[in-house]
């Protein structure tokens, strides 16, 4: 019987098996991708979260001696929540890198939620009204002051969207997280440890020899 002959691509040459590099390189490219994406989405919606923060969410008027006083509040006094929130965010996007395993995947989780529990705080302060009372009170000395003239600014929506940000890199750790490297690492394609041997000793250079004697080689060998 004549043997048959291997199949034959596009270009006529014989098709053998995909190889381990062709079929891991991908892969490769995707977590690259997604370690890429989460660090951005997460400095980023941390940098809004902390930006937004800072802003002014809410302002009116207090009623002084028959006039009107403009008072302010920004974020940090309407609610410290979502830059709290952010900072804990921030940190677990680092620790993600920095263990493996089910460590990760609760980091992970810290993260998206951190993300989650911003973007919600922010978006259920924006009508608040209780900072600038404060602040009419504070202003007028009378702790019965109530704010006129109550207006807010688009500033607690942004600081949502950064806290949004903040929750898509969290979820993008839980789902590609596992095929992140760790800090410190150094892993082969497989996974396994890399085993680095050093060279063997030259004769003719005289630190070499050194080197050896202090490993505990025979550098004679």
């Amino acid at each position: 019987m004549s043997a048959v002959p291997p199949p034959r691509n596009d270009t006529g040459a014989p098709e053998g098996p995909e190889t381990p590099e062709a079929s891991e390189a991908p892969a490769g490219r995707g977590g690259r991708r997604s370690v890429a994406a989460a660090l951005l989405l997460g400095a980023l919606g941390a940098t809004v979260v902390l930006l937004g923060s800072g802003r002014v969410w809410a302002r009116g008027t207090a009623a002084v001696g028959g006039g009107a006083l403009p008072v302010t509040a920004d974020g940090q006094a309407v609610t410290g929540l979502p830059a709290a929130l952010a900072i804990v965010g921030l940190a677990a996007l680092v620790a993600v890198f920095a263990v493996r395993g089910t460590g990760r995947l609760l980091v992970s989780a810290l993260l998206a939620l951190s993300g989650l529990g911003a973007a919600v705080s922010a978006v259920l302060a924006a009508d608040d009204r209780q900072a600038l009372d404060a602040q009419a009170a504070r202003a007028t000395a009378d702790t019965a002051a109530q704010v006129g003239a109550l207006a807010h600014t688009a500033w607690p929506y942004v600081t949502a969207a950064g806290g949004v940000l903040i929750l898509a890199a969290g979820l993008l750790a839980l789902r590609h997280g596992r095929t992140w490297p760790a800090m410190g690492g150094r892993y082969e394609r497989d996974g396994g440890a890399r085993s680095r041997r050093p060279a063997p000793a030259d004769p003719d250079r005289p630190e070499d020899l050194w080197k050896a004697l202090d490993r505990g080689e025979d550098p004679t060998r």
